[in-house]
Formats: C-alpha cells, structure tokens, sequence
C-alpha cells in the first residue's frame, strides 16, 4: 500500500491566523513521513489558498510565509487528496464551512463534522445544547450588537432593544462582578474582556462587539481553570486532565501566547474523584454535540464547593508547542507522532 495523500491545512481568514501557522508547523514537523505524502496548503488572512514549498522551521508566530504557489484549481487540487487535516482555528475554519467545502466533494477529513464545528465556534448556541444536556454552565446572558443599540435575549428569545448604559444596568441586575464579557464566535480568548464595573462592563462590550455582533456575558467563577482532552468517533477516549495558571487575570491570548509566567500543570493537582467527573462530563458533552475525531472541554472546578463547571468546547484546539491538547493526550500515554496518525485514521474510518 502507497503512503497517503494528505493535505495539511493552515493559516486562514481568523483571528487566530497565526496560532493555526504554528499548530501547522508542529503538525507537519511531526507527522510520520513513512506514512504520509503531505501538502502544506496554506490560506492568507484574505482567503488565497497557496501551496506552501518552504521550510516548516519558519513558519513561527507572527511570520508571513513566503515560499508560496497559488493553487488555481483549488476543488481539484483537494481531489488529490486522501485526507485533509485542516487545522484551521477559529471563524472559516473551526465553524463548519471549510467542514462543508471538504463534505460537498467527498474528502475525509480530520475533526468534527459541520453540525458539532458550527455549533462549538458560537458559545450561545453551545450553552443551549449543554443545557439540554443537564451539563452545568456559568450563569449567563447573551446580547446583539443592532448599528448603535444592543439587543437583549432572555430566556425564551424575547429580544428588547436598549442603549448601552441600559443593557449593562440589566446586565447588572441579573449576574454578578466580576464577569467575563466574550464575542460569541472567537477563539484563544481574542476579544474577551474581564469587567468588574459598570465602566468595565461598558468597555468589554464595546470590545467584544469588534470581533462578532453576538456577545456572551458571563459571570465569574472562583477557581480552578482545568482543561480535558478527548479522542475518537463511537469509541470516545478521555485523557489526562491539566490545570492552567495564567500569568494575567485571566488565559487571555497574551497569557497564553506571550506570558512566559503563565503555566500549566499536568495532571491538574484536584481529586482523583473530581478528574473522574471531568472527564465522564468531556465525553458526554462531546457526544453532545455530536463531535467526532477530537476536542478540547474546558471547566472550571468550583473553589467553595468543588462542583465542576464546563466553560467550552474547541474542535480544533491548538497544536503548537505550548499547546494544552496533544500533551494532555502525551500524559494519558499517546506521543505527539501517533495522536496525529489516530487522527487520520480517525478521519477516514468517519
């Protein structure tokens, strides 16, 4: 049997362009070259898709690549293929389109399909599956951006427009500081802002509604940040869980990305009882949504009660070198090299 024709996809229109070069850098240096013919594809934050010739050492964070080919017929470029990994973060890429381009000509591909991808990349309509799934949630609201005004929607999607200072004294009514303010569709935390003011609050609005007209509002929680990796399609496997701890306030892109500071420990120090918890809810919560191939479920475990709290769900986590996802899969005993060949076959067997 000949290698595989697999296309390694990366770059594209997002905020998390250049988190995507450097996840594609650490995949492409890693795949097994015995198993794989690899296409680096790379797509410009205006939307050309090139073929990448250069070398994968520099494609670091913040690079423009240059060693580029356009690609002229893209469908039949992708054709060629046996299997595309399109690690692609965040709006085009992580929300069900590049899914659906891939699905309408008959590609396998690495990752969740179109229904769990575009679901996961908006928090609002997350929170709505979960919540029907009985899984525990911070407590939140969610608003439109509508030209000037901002629309609020209760409960059962009632909409009442309102001016800012309104918005944020009905906001302040119902949840308390501090609170988290996020574009509904974004990634590595772009956009979201920490309020602990009506001033704040006013603020992390205005921000979040630079990145997307939907915005989450949530209340804050006091604890733990843990994340928990899970793998497969039917058969779903949890991994080993890990404990993030931010340089900044909060893993903001800076802390993540930036902030030498910021640490992460795994596995995360919390009873064995309550990782057992966190991972049963990973794989419900995945199930959920009807994932496949992989994600990464974020919580939040409770400081006064040790209740766990799920935050959200990424379908196409990082894989850079400080990513939290291939070494939480490294810890629960899968080396980088094999978690991307279960990826693969993952993909093909969907």
């Amino acid at each position: 049997m000949g290698k595989l024709k697999l296309g390694v996809i990366f770059g594209g229109m997002s905020t998390e362009h250049e988190v995507s070069v450097v996840s594609g850098k650490n995949i492409l240096e890693n795949l097994d070259k015995e198993k794989y013919q690899v296409y680096p594809i790379y797509i410009d934050k205006t939307g050309n898709w090139f073929k990448y010739i250069g070398d994968y050492n520099s494609l670091t964070m913040g690079c423009v690549p240059k060693e580029l080919t356009k690609i002229d017929n893209l469908i039949e470029y992708l054709k060629k293929m046996d299997v595309v990994f399109p690690v692609l973060h965040g709006l085009y890429g992580e929300d069900g389109t590049i899914q659906g381009l891939l699905e309408l000509i008959n590609i396998p591909y690495v990752g969740c399909r179109v229904l769990a991808s575009s679901i996961c990349m908006d928090k609002v309509y997350t929170k709505i599956i979960l919540e029907k799934a009985g899984i525990k949630q911070t407590k939140s609201i969610y608003i439109r951006k509508n030209k000037e005004n901002y629309v609020y929607i209760n409960n059962d999607f009632d909409e009442e427009t309102l001016q800012l200072d309104e918005i944020c004294k009905k906001i302040e009514n119902e949840i308390k500081y501090p609170m988290f303010v996020k574009p509904s569709n974004s990634g590595s935390s772009v956009g979201v802002s920490k309020a602990n003011s009506l001033k704040s609050l006013q603020y992390a609005i205005v921000e979040a509604a630079k990145y997307d007209y939907k915005i989450l509002v949530e209340e804050g929680i006091e604890g733990k940040e843990v994340e928990c990796a899970v793998l497969g399609n039917e058969n779903v496997t949890a991994g080993e869980v890990g404990e993030i701890k931010p340089a900044d306030e909060f893993y903001s892109f800076d802390a993540k990305y930036n902030n030498e500071n910021s640490k992460t420990i795994i596995p995360a120090n919390i009873p064995e009882e309550t990782k057992n918890r966190i991972k049963e809810t990973s794989i419900k919560a995945f199930k959920a949504i009807n994932g496949t191939g992989l994600a990464r479920v974020d919580f939040f475990v409770e400081k006064q009660t040790g209740e766990i709290v799920l935050n959200e769900i990424n379908t196409m986590p990082g894989f850079t070198q400080i990513s939290m996802y291939p070494k939480l899969m490294e810890a629960h005993g899968i080396t980088y090299t094999e978690l991307l060949n279960k990826l693969v076959m993952l993909a093909i067997e969907k």
